[in-house]
């Protein structure tokens, strides 16, 4: 079977325990608009539901979907045998990486102890407990 002609990337969808907060996060972050957000559906507890942030007119990256997960559990970074790792994490190129740094924590992130490569990249970690790197221009692959 041949692969069909348009496959595109359109969104990343990230699980939270309070995903429109995290949305808010990612969105005050990155400058992007917070498009939309749903309400928790029956059941479920009041920060649940569903939110979008999509990059500004003229961007060509993926938006970013987040949604609820009633058994989200906060990844551990570094890693650690036995416990909750991340899967995936997002990478945002930046010119300035120490000022970049001092933006993500006045929006939320924390900066662990351990960085494997200081001089190009510094992992943060966002209000949900998701590593994201912030990588010197160039440096995000």
């Amino acid at each position: 079977m041949d692969r069909p002609s348009r496959m595109q990337l359109g969104a990343l969808t990230i699980a939270a325990t309070r995903p429109r907060m995290l949305a808010r996060f990612y969105s005050t972050l990155l400058g992007w608009p917070y498009i939309r957000e749903e309400e928790p559906g029956p059941g479920q507890p009041p920060y649940a539901g569903y939110a979008l942030v999509c990059p500004p007119d003229g961007v060509a990256e993926p938006a970013l979907n987040f949604e609820y997960d009633p058994h989200h559990r906060r990844p551990v970074w570094p890693s650690v045998e036995g416990e909750q790792t991340t899967t995936q994490h997002l990478d945002f190129g930046v010119d300035d990486l120490d000022s970049a740094v001092v933006w993500a924590i006045e929006c939320g992130a924390t900066l662990p102890d351990f960085q494997p490569a200081p001089s190009q990249h510094r992992v943060m970690i966002d209000p949900e407990g998701h590593p994201f790197c912030l990588c010197a221009s160039g440096e995000e692959t």
